[in-house]
């Protein structure tokens, strides 16, 4: 008999796997269960709600992130400057392994219409943490105005993803990383008060 902990994680593979191939609001409780093997009733107890369900989803992705981007990134680049454009290496390679439907927070607030759903919290925080890390980083390399830099590099990385989900492809990642080479030149050769 599967530990609760097992039952949980089975949920989250299962709902995770469809809600981001299929979509959201394609995907049913029952299309989950399938997958998972796991009765309705033991889904409910593990997540009050679909919208429950699809935030933990978001929220596991999230943490998963957060864990291993970092170690990924700086593994890739002892300099500051390189780790910025490591970004874009790691997205590259992400999106030819598991990514072909470009970034699954923005896919799920696009299909997520209340604002005040779970889901689209847990959105709107992963995208507020990666605008910081790139904001980090930036600060790293001794660039300025590394918020704005940061917020500048997380449109990059969003009009990466946006492309990979539109058109398929899979170099938009590329792309977006000769483009951050140009801005991140820019604010390192500009002074702050020009780009007021």
């Amino acid at each position: 008999m599967a530990s609760a902990g097992d039952t949980h994680a089975r949920l989250l593979d299962a709902a995770a796997e469809l809600f981001y191939s299929d979509g959201i609001i394609a995907t049913g409780v029952d299309k989950v269960v399938a997958r998972s093997g796991v009765s309705k009733p033991t889904l409910y107890a593990h997540f009050g709600s679909k919208d429950e369900l699809v935030a933990a989803v978001l929220e596991r992705r999230h943490a998963e992130r957060v864990a291993t981007l970092d170690a990924w990134v700086r593994a890739r680049s002892d300099s500051p400057r390189g780790r910025l454009l490591a970004v874009f290496d790691w997205l590259g390679k992400w999106h030819r392994s598991e990514g072909q439907r470009g970034c699954a927070f923005v896919n799920a607030a696009a299909e997520v219409a209340n604002p005040a759903n779970p889901a689209r919290e847990v959105a709107r925080r992963q995208k507020r943490w990666m605008r910081e890390y790139l904001a980090g980083l930036a600060a790293e390399a001794g660039l300025p105005e590394p918020a704005r830099l940061g917020a500048d590099l997380m449109l990059l990385v969003d009009g990466a993803n946006a492309r990979v989900l539109v058109d398929a492809d899979l170099d938009a990642a590329r792309d977006a990383r000769r483009l951050a080479e140009l801005l991140i030149d820019a604010y390192a050769q500009c002074p702050a008060a020009s780009r007021s």
